[in-house]
């Protein structure tokens, strides 16, 4: 299946009051595991995420991504000018199969798009880039969006916007990356359930939770901060 909602929610289980452990953006695949009668058991294809959605009207499309979404936030037209209704938000990293041009805008399924949001799907660059456009955006426990994201989900999605594998939580990341000897600009550093970028060899972002946003902040004051009030010793560079 492709999502073709603007986002999907993943619960860790099939009740109303789940925990949200992470979200499916726009145009990435899953495959449904399981059909209940509200809900889906799904897994995700990019990361191999299991969980469960809330029941919804999916089909199966022909669907092969041409462009993905580059700012935080795209506003997303019914026809190609400004002063269009807009139809949805999509998220940094979101797929799209972008079909023509007109006046600055991109046509897909039926929606238009500003070119100035998207690049096309094999763009790269170096992966933390431009991470701080996420810089206040506020902290949610399972998040990977403009509106909400969490620690492991602020790393994934940089991987993901770069063609490149990154699992989802902060146990399989630590395990995954290579370790680094020294914190230096693009080091992540991992403490038990939490991860951080470094920005530069004083500073790092990460969607922190006491402070409920992505911020930049001093790391040795982060280290020492984490480790009085959360009991917590940095376990790795990587």
């Amino acid at each position: 299946m492709i999502n073709k909602y603007s986002f999907i929610n993943i619960y860790e289980h099939k009740k109303k009051n789940s925990k949200l452990s992470s979200q499916i953006l726009y145009g990435e695949k899953f495959t449904i595991l399981r059909k209940y009668k509200d809900w889906y058991k799904i897994k995700t294809d990019y990361d191999k995420y299991v969980g469960f959605i809330r029941k919804k009207k999916f089909g199966k499309f022909t669907f092969k991504p041409t462009h993905k979404v580059s700012s935080l936030k795209a506003n997303v037209f019914s026809k190609p000018h400004k002063g269009s209704k807009i139809k949805m938000k999509l998220s940094f990293a979101s797929l799209l199969q972008i079909k023509m041009n007109k006046n600055n805008f991109l046509n897909f399924d039926n929606y238009w798009i500003r070119n100035s949001d998207v690049v096309p799907i094999s763009y790269k660059e170096k992966i933390f880039n431009k991470i701080t456009i996420f810089k206040d955006v506020k902290y949610k426990w399972g998040g990977k969006k403009f509106d909400g994201i969490d620690c492991s989900g602020l790393v994934q999605l940089f991987y993901k916007f770069n063609n490149l594998y990154c699992p989802r939580d902060t146990g399989p990341q630590f395990r995954h990356f290579k370790k680094f000897k020294s914190i230096r600009k693009n080091a992540i550093i991992f403490w038990k359930g939490h991860v951080a970028v470094c920005l530069s060899k004083k500073k790092l972002i990460h969607a922190y939770g006491p402070k409920k946003k992505v911020v930049i902040m001093d790391i040795k004051k982060t280290i020492n901060l984490i480790e009085k009030t959360a009991k917590l010793k940095v376990i790795g560079i990587k």
